[in-house]
């Protein structure tokens, strides 16, 4: 698949990706934290695909059935974090913020899932939230 809710969480990762590599590495030049966050997220989209995170994936987090991406997927969501970054390039502090909490609060509702859970499930997993997010 090209794109699917998860995409959302990709711009998120740019616009975080923006914030963090300015406030720690604010000589850099905008081209080499940009080409960091290129690293970061590819490598990500790595290590997403390999078997024991694919796994740890089915046991906690709401993508019981997650097989791994696509490579078309991985490209995408690493297209996805570029739209990001260079978004909060242009966009006042404030609108990123927004941006931010848009892209959070509407996959919450809609999947009942996104970054800040997929990260919180993978990390340290909670019944509560995964009952949660299977409807219960």
């Amino acid at each position: 698949m090209l794109s699917d809710w998860y995409s959302f969480s990709h711009v998120v990762h740019g616009l975080l990706f923006y914030a963090a590599l300015w406030l720690l590495m604010r000589r850099w030049s905008v081209q080499m934290r940009f080409l960091v966050a290129l690293l970061i997220e590819s490598a990500w989209e790595v290590i997403e695909n390999t078997p024991f995170v694919i796994d740890r994936y089915r046991e906690t987090t709401a993508a019981l059935g997650y097989t791994g991406d696509s490579v078309i997927n991985s490209l995408s969501d690493i297209l996805m974090m570029v739209v990001g970054f260079l978004a909060a390039r242009r966009l006042p502090v404030w609108a990123s913020v927004a941006l931010v909490l848009a892209l959070e609060i509407v996959p919450l509702f809609v999947i009942r899932d996104n970054l800040t859970l997929n990260v919180w499930t993978l990390l340290a997993p909670n019944d509560a939230v995964q009952a949660w997010q299977a409807g219960g």
